[in-house]
């Protein structure tokens, strides 16, 4: 029996990997060019949670889908495989030189032309997108996890989705004692919010580092 906690999970994403459609070519390279090019490479969704996306966007068929965080774009390519026909992807992103990288793979992809980038603070660029979004996937500054919550649930149409990314923080977030950095707390408040917030219904998926799944109630 294997007693190593950090084995054991690798023994079984491996085998979640290995039952599951393999990744696909384009999809395969971004990840490995983010792992050998980037700072921070697992912030890149990778394979796993990038069907996720792809299965809620496919099953939504969202016609606008709002993403704060693009980094390499990975998760940004999966989320715009499930749009509606005349669907976008509006994407924002604060670094220019990592939103190139992802655009110079947005271009290679057949979907390239449902997506639309933005470099920029997502907390000034969200007020000029019209909106309404079906979807929107936050992926982007901790710190800002409660301010970005309040903008896009005002832009998210009723009935619409918000997923949360990195809501257990490397399990942070289940500190209840002792000083806490301003992100961990921040996710903590935004987990709080979402909870007591009586316009919305939620669930917390624990894959990877936790998956808020918010609906905005009609």
């Amino acid at each position: 029996m294997c007693t190593n906690p950090e084995l054991m999970h690798d023994l079984t994403e491996d085998y979640i990997l290995s039952v599951s459609t393999p990744e696909q070519p384009l999809l395969a390279e971004l990840n490995r060019q983010t792992f050998l090019k980037m700072m921070n490479p697992r912030m890149c969704s990778g394979h796993v949670q990038g069907r996720l996306l792809a299965f809620i966007s496919r099953m939504l068929k969202p016609a606008s889908i709002l993403e704060i965080g693009t980094f390499t774009g990975y998760s940004t390519l999966c989320l715009a495989e499930g749009l509606a026909n005349e669907g976008l992807v509006h994407t924002i992103e604060k670094d220019e030189e990592v939103l190139e990288f992802a655009i110079s793979y947005f271009q290679r992809s057949e979907l390239k032309e449902k997506i639309r980038s933005y470099a920029g603070d997502a907390l000034h660029v969200i007020p000029s997108l019209p909106g309404p979004f079906d979807l929107v996937y936050l992926d982007g500054e901790k710190r800002e996890y409660p301010s970005y919550y309040e903008l896009c649930k005002g832009k998210l149409r009723p009935g619409g989705f918000i997923l949360a990314d990195n809501v257990l923080w490397n399990d942070k977030v289940l500190a209840t004692a002792g000083k806490k950095d301003r992100s961990t707390q921040a996710v903590q408040d935004f987990n709080a919010r979402v909870k007591a917030d009586p316009e919305v219904e939620n669930i917390l998926l624990p894959l990877r580092d936790g998956i808020m799944l918010i609906r905005k109630k009609p």
